[in-house]
Parts: structure tokens; sequence; C-alpha cells
């Protein structure tokens, strides 16, 4: 069965960098399209990123736009979301997912800008 398992978030003021992974196991990882979403205080999910399976078509929610860039590293059954500039609005619980089947995240790793 799936398994997807984030790791990287944390504490960083604003302006500053974090590199969230997703260890993924249980599927053929590089036949999947992957996602990266978000869930804010008191707030629903939110879509964050998408990337195709080999990695070669990206998207992004406009807010995160040339701050984030997502990849993929198919060999090691590894999705990344690197973060840049971060912001307080993007502090967050960050979850991946494949793209089809939200129910396929896994715990999430906390993401809190602020000084």
């Amino acid at each position: 069965q799936v398994q997807l398992v984030e790791s990287g978030g944390g504490l960083v003021q604003p302006g500053g960098s974090l590199r969230l992974s997703c260890a993924a196991s249980g599927f053929t990882f590089s036949n999947y399209r992957m996602r990266w979403v978000r869930q804010a205080p008191g707030k629903g999910l939110q879509w964050v990123s998408d990337i195709n399976s080999d990695g070669t078509s990206t998207h992004y929610v406009e807010s995160v736009k040339g701050r984030f860039t997502i990849s993929r590293d198919n060999a090691k059954n590894t999705l990344y979301l690197q973060m840049m500039s971060l912001k307080p609005e993007d502090t967050a619980v960050y979850y991946c997912a494949t793209f089809y089947d939200l129910g396929s995240r896994g715990q999430g790793t906390q993401v809190t800008v602020s000084s």
C-alpha cells in the first residue's frame, strides 16, 4: 500500500529556507504524478505544487511561484519541496500525496515561519 513519510519541517525566520522531503514506498513511485499540499491553522487543505511522473512538468499555486521548487528523485523514491524566501503565511503542516488521492498523504511535517 502507499506509504508516504514527510520530513524536513521546522521553525524558520521570515526570509529563510527549508527543504522538505517525502519518502515513498509500497508503490511504483516513478509511475505517479505527485503533489504537495498544506494546511494552515484553522484552514482546509491547500494545493501547493505538483509534478509529473518524470519530473518534466511542474505547477505551483500563485502565492509560492518563484519561491518554491518541487522536484523528485525516482531512483531514491523521494519527492522534494525547496522553499525559499519563506513568509509567515507559509506556516502550515505540509503533506505529500499522490496526485489523484489526497488520502494517500502521510502524517505531514510542520513548517513555522516566525521571528
